[in-house]
């Protein structure tokens, strides 16, 4: 085939044609696809040691890994997901009735402000609050609407979900059991020289590493303390604003404290200081400071990035990928540097002639 360009031309064309066909027919799946690659890389470790325990009997331990996987990582994301679609309900009913009324506690807030911050704002434009309020109000109903009825739809036992949740299930148990032997077919397909293939892939590993367990694992952290405080301060819907401080929390440049420092503000001018001093302290010094110890221990210094690259990459990977985008979109700008980083040291040990 190498000998006559042609017939190499025409295997090129039909080797890319079945393989965007492959991908085509396999995206109404990739999330569950995606999943199951990301877990089998996570809990490998742990299925390498499950195999020596059962000596060498491949089917036991990633089936022993893929239960504990289970338990650990998926059931929780399912309760929480149940009680979240309460939370939204419950929160679309509150606004609707007018039982919760954002416009009022906007009113209150800037009331209770300095009279020279209340000025500054008259002179921005923002001191008529009736407009605003009643934006904010449309905005409130209309997201909690949202998150209620997707919420919803997600948490039922639909056709789809079903097939997704046992697809993931099948695909990680394969990916556990023979993903070494995949690995080494892929690496030898790559067109690259063996150290760079070996760099690449160690580089992949360890991002896709730190990312769910750094990054995810520190977002359900703060996102935990964040809804405990709330409830300890009897906070309404103290579940649903735990999971918006976790999601706030996978941002560097805003993090958690987007919703606990209003919140605490609005409690030292509305005179509920303890309340305030409380929700302050334990933001600061409880859930601020998880982001420095957790992330370096599980993250480590060979895979940090900027953080300014972290939080363009996570909107963008959410922009384009939803909500799988928080995990592709750091893991693609890791290996964008880093393959710019192979790239750049093999032109440095190229030597120019004469």
């Amino acid at each position: 085939m190498n000998d006559n360009p042609l017939h190499y031309k025409t295997f090129l064309i039909l080797l890319v044609l079945v393989t965007l066909a492959f991908i085509w027919i396999l995206l109404p799946f990739y999330g569950a696809m995606f999943w199951a690659v990301m877990l089998g890389i996570v809990f490998i470790p742990l299925q390498r040691r499950l195999l020596l325990r059962f000596s060498g009997r491949r089917n036991l331990a990633a089936l022993c890994t893929l239960m504990i996987c289970l338990v650990v990582a998926i059931l929780p994301v399912i309760v929480i997901s149940a009680l979240l679609v309460q939370e939204g309900a419950t929160l679309y009913k509150n606004v609707e009735s007018g039982q919760l009324d954002i416009g009022a506690y906007l009113a209150e807030f800037k009331r209770l402000l300095p009279p020279y911050t209340q000025h500054w704002l008259d002179r921005l434009g923002m001191g008529d609050l009736n407009g605003l309020r009643d934006k904010i109000a449309k905005w409130a109903m209309q997201a909690s609407q949202v998150l209620a009825t997707q919420a919803f739809s997600v948490g039922q036992v639909t056709f789809d979900f079903v097939v997704s949740f046992f697809i993931m299930l099948y695909l990680l148990f394969f990916c556990l059991r023979d993903g070494q032997e995949l690995v080494r077919k892929i690496r030898l397909a790559v067109p690259l020289a063996e150290p760079q293939k070996r760099r690449l892939q160690l580089k992949f590993n360890r991002v896709v590493r730190a990312t769910i367990k750094g990054n995810v694992v520190v977002a359900m952290t703060q996102g935990a303390l964040g809804g405990f405080i709330f409830w300890a301060l009897n906070i309404p819907s103290a579940l649903l604003w735990a999971v918006v401080m976790g999601f706030l929390s996978l941002l560097p440049a805003v993090g958690a404290g987007i919703v606990w420092a209003p919140v605490a503000l609005y409690f030292l001018l509305s005179g509920m200081i303890w309340q305030g001093v409380v929700l302050s302290l334990f933001g600061i010094f409880v859930i601020g400071l998880v982001d420095n110890v957790l992330r370096p221990i599980l993250v480590g210094k060979d895979t940090q990035m900027p953080d300014y690259l972290i939080l363009i990459s996570t909107l963008g990977g959410m922009a384009v990928f939803g909500l799988n985008g928080f995990v592709i979109g750091p893991m693609v700008a890791a290996l964008f540097m880093s393959t710019w980083g192979l790239f750049s040291s093999a032109k440095k040990t190229v030597r120019l002639p004469g």
